[in-house]
């Protein structure tokens, strides 16, 4: 395990050179993995996995959609592909990559397949964390570990496929064989990772919740709206809003960002922009840090996660869930950034 220090706090962290991916094998080798559910997750860590040479197996509801991507995705029926049931009583090592309130409802079936040595793999800390609201509560005898990609499935799939791989935060919760750190180390060499950074169940939950909300989805989507909002009241077109706005941003200066770091992509920008940013950036986080302080605390009593228990345990939420994005996909600003995507060169 390797040190990275930040200005004196350390982490420890695993990489693929202290842990090749012949080791991994090597340590999961008589093992049998199920990926139970085949939505977000499921299919890119499976496919790693499977090509990766492990013994994989996945678990899915038939009939359903999801059993059909499976399906079209090469795994065979009865050979590599089984009920939840069937799949969770092969395993030796269960991923449970159902949604969190799917977790819910399947545990009574899954808790029946955990027998002594197994081990029962997250790749969120949700249920755990949050047990007195999941009902989540493994029995004492099997191992309890987490790996979670910092992305979604489709990004770690893409990554593999094109020699890279989607850092990931690993965590274990519970050792009862005392071979919990190889298992949770070789799983996540398994399904792709770059590197992995050692965490708890209830950071990774606290951390990805806040995330999810700020930055990657939620505060960016509100930037992203202010700012066009506003250039169109002052004036400004579609296709320049959305140009100065989003495509900018995506297509050139985050790139830059993920590349080196934001004083590289400051420094690749002319003199004009620099000084602006530099004036600016401060204000920003000023007027936005209450509101993150706001979404933390809501993290951490729980209440966004009864939020989601309650949201997403409804019948009709996918129903409900369409006509949100719905409202995201018509409003301006990204029927401008339809239009501006289909003029882009690789496009035409």
């Amino acid at each position: 395990m390797a040190k990275l220090n930040f200005g004196g706090m350390e982490e420890n962290v695993v990489t693929r050179e202290e842990f090749p991916l012949d080791k991994a094998r090597a340590v999961l080798k008589d093992e049998t993995i199920a990926i139970i559910g085949y939505g977000v997750q499921g299919p890119g860590q499976s496919l790693n996995l499977r090509d990766n040479g492990f013994n994989v197996i996945v678990g899915q509801r038939q009939p359903s959609k999801s059993w059909d991507k499976a399906i079209e995705d090469g795994w065979i029926p009865g050979e590599t592909l089984f009920s939840i049931e069937e799949a969770a009583e092969r395993a030796t090592i269960i991923q449970y990559l159902l949604s969190d309130a799917a977790q819910i409802a399947i545990w009574p079936t899954i808790q029946k397949y955990l027998t002594a040595g197994k081990a029962l793999y997250f790749s969120h800390g949700f249920g755990i964390t949050y047990k007195e609201r999941t009902g989540i509560v493994p029995p004492t005898d099997v191992d309890v570990i987490l790996v979670a990609p910092k992305g979604s499935g489709t990004s770690l799939r893409r990554l593999f496929l094109e020699g890279r791989g989607l850092n990931s935060s690993y965590a274990i919760f519970q050792d009862a064989t005392g071979r919990a750190y190889d298992r949770v180390v070789a799983l996540g060499i398994g399904v792709g990772s770059g590197y992995l950074f050692e965490t708890t169940f209830k950071r990774e939950v606290f951390s990805d919740l806040t995330g999810e909300r700020g930055t990657l989805m939620g505060a960016i989507q509100g930037l992203f709206a202010a700012q066009y909002d506003l250039l169109r009241s002052k004036g400004h077109t579609p296709s320049e809003a959305f140009n100065e706005t989003v495509e900018e941003a995506t297509q050139s200066l985050y790139p830059l960002v993920a590349e080196n770091g934001m004083d590289w992509m400051y420094a690749n920008c002319s003199t004009t922009a620099q000084r602006g940013a530099l004036d600016w950036w401060k204000k920003f986080r000023d007027a936005t840090a209450p509101v993150f302080e706001e979404l933390y605390e809501s993290v951490a009593s729980g209440n966004e996660a009864q939020i989601s228990i309650d949201s997403n345990s409804q019948t009709d939420y996918r129903e409900k869930l369409e006509l949100e994005l719905k409202e995201l996909r018509e409003c301006e600003m990204w029927q401008a950034g339809r239009t501006v995507r289909q003029l882009r060169p690789e496009n035409q």
